[in-house]
């Protein structure tokens, strides 16, 4: 009898493995059809659906968002870019996941997002600031200090702004704007500040003057041409362009009325007629 017992046993954990094993095999097989169906974006959706139907009927809905911080991004973008829609649950939602989507849009710098519990959530944000309009390849944005593209300038006000121009222009911006602080009374006849091969800069006077700066040291171009303003009037003058790019010289550029003045007044004045 303890034989055919050990048997019996033995038929049982034959059967149960068996089973086991088609249970295994039938949800390896599912989840690979799954992938490579590429339904499991939905099946994860509609697992995700569930758990916060079942949340919101134990009293998680969220019924209250307070937010704080916005000026140019709208109530409705803050709520979209968060991830909260109508069916979310304060109980399963991820605040990190949230806070780095809110990060993502482009006006916000930074945001903190919490729960407090059973069903309202707090979202602030900072915001970055507008700084300058950058133009490169024909395109004009609205850039913040650090260089990150905002958006388009939707607002008039933004007409008001620096603007740079040229490749890697974003990026360098904050240092040679702060430097031309310096030299308010260049900086107020500035039109725009073009970066020229990534390297240097050049001046678009309101006056259409090109003032071309060097690479190393352009503060103390700068001085030079302060200088031959306040003593010369060296930008109001009929020229083109102010070359400052020599250390030990500045070329000057005539407008062709300008150079063909210059040329008839080198001429050696004209003898009258012989005597009679």
């Amino acid at each position: 009898m303890r034989f055919c017992v050990l048997r019996l046993e033995g038929v049982a954990i034959l059967r149960f493995t068996g089973i086991t094993a088609s249970a295994l095999f039938l949800a390896a097989s599912l989840g690979y059809g799954a992938v490579r169906g590429g339904h499991l974006p939905m099946i994860i959706e509609t697992l995700d659906d569930w758990r916060n139907a079942a949340a919101n009927s134990m009293g998680f809905r969220i019924t209250g968002i307070s937010l704080a911080g916005e000026k140019h991004v709208s109530r409705a973008e803050i709520i979209a870019a968060a991830g909260v829609t109508g069916h979310t649950s304060l109980l399963f939602l991820d605040v990190e996941a949230a806070r780095l989507r809110l990060k993502a849009v482009p006006w916000i710098a930074d945001a903190t997002v919490r729960k407090l519990f059973p069903d309202r959530l707090q979202i602030r944000v900072r915001e970055r600031e507008r700084f300058a309009l950058w133009q490169n390849d024909g395109k004009l944005v609205l850039i913040a200090a650090d260089g990150t593209v905002i958006g388009p300038p939707s607002d008039p006000a933004f007409a008001a702004l620096p603007l740079v121009v040229g490749r890697g222009a974003q990026s360098k911006a904050r240092d040679f704007l702060a430097m031309l602080d310096r030299y308010p009374s260049i900086r107020e006849q500035v039109r725009a500040s073009v970066l020229v091969g990534e390297r240097r800069w050049n001046l678009k006077l309101k006056n259409n003057v090109d003032v071309r700066l060097p690479e190393i040291d352009a503060g103390s171009a700068l001085d030079t041409l302060v200088a031959l303003d306040r003593d010369r009037h060296l930008i109001s003058r009929d020229i083109l362009a102010i070359d400052l790019r020599l250390p030990d010289r500045v070329a000057v550029r005539l407008s062709d009325a300008a150079a063909q003045a210059r040329e008839e007044a080198r001429k050696p004045p004209k003898k009258k007629g012989g005597d009679a």
